[in-house]
């Protein structure tokens, strides 16, 4: 009996099952890039912030990786958590939209498309709200606008810094109308914060689409995308076929968008939390901050000196009237008292080259600018209170 042949018969009386089972791997391990289907270790990917090694690809990831990726241990937390969508519309496609608010709620464990809150970015307080695209396409419902307006709230009353990232659909179509007045909303409460002269930041993830694009994802005082995110409002097809032309390839990308300046940078994963905290750091710590005091102080005295002047106003009206009441002044006919001011306009704007010239006055009954009469009624009460001591 040859060497071979022993071997063959030792493989065949060896008993089934117990050398050729197969090793059992667990799932999980290694992940497949969809871009350029390279094989890497899932713990190797997390710690790169689940971007590929390989081709530099952005996988999407959760609410709660982003946080974590963004927000110092320890220091999240969240708000609004129990507000959710309902079913106002007892809306009905494929399914009821309850039964389909259900079925995501337990395959996320999100309540809604967003998670809000508040941590530390590096070393500073921030307010944070980050959209997941696994729950319904992270569509804004009425939850998700109720959630980022508070959030929005939250950072004008606190004085903090907002980021949201964005990854959306766009509106949710099965609330109809009430999603639609989420871009209202949000884009009120944002406004608020601007004039607070706070600092908004909106991250644009892939993708950023419809009434979320239309709406608080490009209100941002600096607006940064991840690589080679879609953005856009409508999808590119639908586009071609309303202009009926062809669109480039690389239309509504993130790179695309920064040439043509509808997004101020374009920040890899792995670098956007250094880069936020540089960024909050120059507008709380450096010259925003030195910029934003100086507009605040400018504010307060210009408010101050418009409240002396309205002052002014109201004393001279009451005094051109002839009618006071303890000393306050009781308007009971502002054409005849604006009459009986009109000759003191023309001097006092003759003199000074700041106001208008005397031939731009308004003729008899019509409307007088108040903001021009202020001055001029300031100086003709100091004349009336003179003649008044004088006499």
């Amino acid at each position: 009996m040859s060497l071979f042949d022993w071997f063959a018969n030792r493989r065949k009386s060896a008993p089934i099952g117990q050398n050729s089972r197969e090793r059992d791997i667990p799932d999980g391990l290694w992940y497949k890039c969809e871009s350029c289907s390279a094989m890497t270790y899932v713990k190797d990917l997390r710690t790169n912030q689940m971007v590929c090694p390989q081709c530099n690809h952005h996988i999407r990831v959760t609410a709660p990786d982003r946080i974590e990726q963004l927000i110092e241990p320890g220091t999240w937390q969240e708000l609004d958590a129990g507000i959710h969508s309902c079913d106002p519309l007892t809306f009905v496609d494929r399914k009821p939209y309850s039964d389909r608010l259900k079925e995501y709620r337990k395959k996320t464990d999100l309540v809604d498309a967003i998670v809000t809150g508040t941590g530390k970015l590096a070393s500073y307080e921030i307010a944070l709200g980050v959209m997941d695209f696994r729950f319904m396409g992270a569509s804004m419902g009425s939850a998700v606008g109720e959630k980022i307006t508070r959030l929005v709230e939250t950072a004008t009353a606190r004085h903090l810094p907002l980021i949201l990232v964005c990854a959306s659909g766009g509106a949710r179509m099965q609330e109809g109308i009430l999603s639609l007045m989420q871009m209202a909303k949000t884009s009120a409460a944002l406004d608020r914060h601007r004039q607070a002269r706070l600092l908004y930041i909106p991250i644009l993830t892939h993708p950023t689409t419809g009434g979320v694009t239309a709406s608080f994802a490009m209100l941002g005082d600096l607006i940064l995308a991840e690589p080679k995110a879609m953005i856009g409002f409508t999808g590119k097809r639908v586009i071609e076929q309303t202009i009926r032309q062809k669109l480039p390839d690389e239309f509504q990308t993130a790179e695309y968008l920064l040439e043509h300046g509808f997004v101020d940078a374009v920040v890899p994963r792995t670098q956007l939390k250094q880069t936020l905290a540089t960024i909050i750091g120059l507008h709380v710590d450096g010259i925003g901050s030195r910029f934003y005091q100086a507009l605040a102080v400018q504010d307060r005295q210009r408010e101050q000196h418009q409240d002396h002047l309205q002052d002014h106003l109201q004393d001279n009206l009451g005094a051109a009237n002839g009618s006071h009441h303890n000393g306050h002044a009781e308007v009971t006919n502002p054409n005849t008292a604006i009459a009986t001011l009109e000759p003191t306009l023309k001097p006092i704007q003759s003199a000074d080259p700041d106001l208008p010239d005397s031939d731009q006055h308004q003729e008899d009954g019509a409307p007088i600018d108040v903001a021009n009469l202020d001055t001029a009624a300031a100086d003709s009460a100091n004349t009336t209170h003179k003649n008044e001591t004088s006499a």
